[in-house]
């Protein structure tokens, strides 16, 4: 149980706030965002902005690539939210970077196309390219390709790119860069991935 709030403090019980509406025409400009780096967390800090966004009224759009049809927990929930759409793009099995298939290329390259269509549909606030950032890296679509998108970006919008391996030009584009960090992962003891926390 969390203690009462003492006198003259303006704050509320969870249940008891009403979020203020967000401002009409919304605060420009929006900025380019990157999370990248070796280290866990990349689309978990991307989907915090997306929740956050929408607690404010916001639209949001994700395009994730190559994810396709893996049963990532989030987009069960994603598919729940008012306000938020996204897209899926590749197949049930994981990219190998020295082996990439022709149809990977090709999911990618739609993904591609459906991030430069939501961008540009004036619908979204938010727009989230997950793991665009390995796909570029991996040769799946062109470093220019995305650059390009980057620069023709609607000044409205906030876009979120997320992924390892960021090249360095996407990065000198972007207005905000995180890099995660890898300092300790169970991984490499043995511990394989859990339903529920990893995926």
């Amino acid at each position: 149980m969390f203690p009462e709030p003492a006198e003259g403090i303006n704050s509320a019980k969870m249940n008891d706030v009403e979020l203020a509406p967000i401002s009409t025409p919304r605060p420009i400009p929006g900025l380019v965002e990157v999370f990248t780096g070796n280290g866990k967390g990349k689309t978990t800090a991307a989907l915090g902005i997306a929740i956050r966004a929408l607690g404010h009224g916001l639209k949001v759009h994700i395009v994730f690539f190559m994810k396709g049809e893996f049963p990532y927990g989030e987009q069960k929930v994603l598919s729940q939210l008012q306000g938020l759409s996204f897209e899926r793009f590749g197949s049930l099995e994981f990219v190998d970077p020295c082996h990439v298939k022709e149809e990977e290329k090709l999911q990618a390259r739609q993904a591609l196309e459906a991030a430069r269509k939501s961008l540009s549909a004036g619908l979204y606030d938010v727009v989230i390219l997950d793991e665009v950032l390995v796909a570029s890296a991996w040769g799946l679509v062109g470093v220019d390709d995305v650059a390009r998108l980057i620069r023709e970006k609607p000044e409205r919008i906030d876009l979120v790119l997320t992924g390892r391996y960021a090249d360095p030009g996407l990065l000198e584009l972007a207005d905000l860069v995180t890099e995660m960090k890898e300092v300790k992962h169970p991984y490499k003891k043995g511990q394989l991935s859990r339903q529920g926390i990893d995926f």
